[in-house]
């Protein structure tokens, strides 16, 4: 792909072809990593600081109206509309294993067609999410929060819902272009996808329960992950003087989720360029993009917060890089059961524990998130470091072959040149 000429195309090159083991030196290998990744990882971060800060600044000018419409902004946005958001999310990001190993293994007509079939499928998944919308107050309430704050987070709630239904949209939209490295503002502007966008097609209405299954072990991972922080919010606000005990949790959730973006980034970046690897059937490659990937995410400099929160950071500077390595695999299922037990079995009671026996508080709360996290990111570590990536590079084009349809204006192209008429089964699709 380097050196591409194609308005509209990458110039940088996605791929290895190998070079891994037979290419130049460690350095070298490990600078072209680097560019490839903060290809991806630099315009991820812009935009997902754009899309925090619009949440930061609307719960500061809640918080200057005063305690009551801050909790309540706090418990709408971060429990109601996060727990949607979050499974829409997880459910979209399918796309990462989809569509790069589809990019991996050149069967590039396959992103728009997964695209638009997630579209589908997310929107559908939206319209079954209104309820939560719509009886958000009695909701809370059940879950125990304060009368005042429930029937607030309700009303604000019900003006949250055009953001529901454009995530539908949004989400599989940015997967289609990262995963082509087409995030940047240059292509955004002027650039186009003439090889994997072929216009809207009837193919995206096919394998739709197939897609659906993956696509719900992905909101299942991420679910049980984001919802887990989630549910320590409802905890603060079962404790003595509930208010501030939201508010003071809730400013520090958003300095956390700030500093996020960047390790959230690195999961996007690190899930496209592990996909396109194993898509390529380049298993080591696939394996030192992961370790350049937690490498740089380790270097991020973090070291202006408070201790807990700063230990917080260093965590979740490893954590979703390891997490978009599973993406990027196709492990999703599995992350999902590491995240059951690390969070809902440990890291709750452990919160549990110190915020009311021990009487600590937010920061029992805060403490017992971080002993989840810390053993999600052990195990999924430990999963990672053991892994065969040859078998993952096999696993990864059986699945692209499995899903993929052939391209039919590739496949009558290539008749037209060679003469080869009735002989499409021997064609091999690659997209050049």
């Amino acid at each position: 792909m380097e050196g591409e000429t194609e308005i509209g195309e990458t110039s940088v090159a996605l791929l290895t072809n190998g070079e891994v083991k037979d290419g130049p030196g460690l350095a070298r290998r490990a600078w072209a990593e680097l560019k490839k990744l903060w290809a991806i990882v630099g315009p991820s971060i812009i935009g997902r600081l754009a899309l925090q800060t619009m949440s930061v600044i609307t719960q500061a000018y809640a918080g200057h109206i005063g305690d009551l419409e801050l909790a309540s902004f706090a418990i709408a946005f971060t429990v109601v509309a996060f727990l949607a958001f979050v499974l829409l999310l997880g459910m979209a990001s399918a796309l990462d294993t989809l569509c790069g190993q589809a990019f991996g293994a050149k069967q590039y007509h396959m992103l728009g067609v997964y695209m638009q079939r997630s579209m589908v499928v997310l929107f559908l998944c939206a319209l079954l999410l209104l309820p939560l919308y719509i009886f958000a107050t009695p909701l809370l309430e059940l879950l125990g929060q304060s009368k005042e704050i429930a029937r607030e987070a309700g009303y604000l709630s019900l003006w949250l819902l055009p953001l529901h239904f454009s995530f539908a949209i949004l989400f599989p939209l940015q997967r289609f272009l990262q995963c082509q490295l087409k995030n940047s503002f240059l292509y955004v502007v002027c650039g186009g996808c003439p090889r994997t966008w072929k216009g809207f097609s009837f193919e995206a209405m096919a394998g739709l329960w197939e897609y659906l299954k993956l696509s719900a072990s992905s909101g299942v991972m991420l679910c049980l992950e984001i919802w887990y922080y989630r549910v320590l919010v409802l905890l603060a606000g079962n404790l003595k003087n509930a208010e501030i005990a939201v508010d003071a949790l809730s400013v520090c959730m958003n300095i956390n989720s700030w500093e996020m973006m960047i390790p959230l980034a690195f999961f996007a970046g690190t899930g496209v360029r592990v996909a396109n690897e194993l898509g390529a059937g380049n298993g080591k490659g696939a394996r030192f993009a992961t370790i350049v990937s937690v490498t740089t995410s380790l270097l991020v400099p973090n070291h202006w917060l408070s201790i807990l929160l700063a230990f917080t950071v260093l965590l979740n500077s490893v954590q979703p890089v390891i997490s978009g390595v599973a993406v990027g695999s196709g492990w999703q299922a599995m992350a999902a059961y590491v995240n059951v037990g690390s969070y809902y079995f440990i890291g709750i009671p452990i919160g549990i524990f110190l915020g009311w026996v021990l009487k600590l508080g937010v920061l029992g709360i805060w403490a017992g998130m971080i002993g989840g996290t810390g053993i999600q990111t052990l195990i999924l570590t430990i999963l990672t470091i053991r892994c065969d990536w040859d078998r993952e590079a096999i696993i990864a084009r059986e699945r692209v072959k499995k899903w993929s349809v052939p391209d039919e204006e590739e496949e009558a192209k290539f008749l037209n040149q060679t003469g080869c008429f009735g002989q499409k089964d021997e064609l091999n699709y690659d997209g050049q």
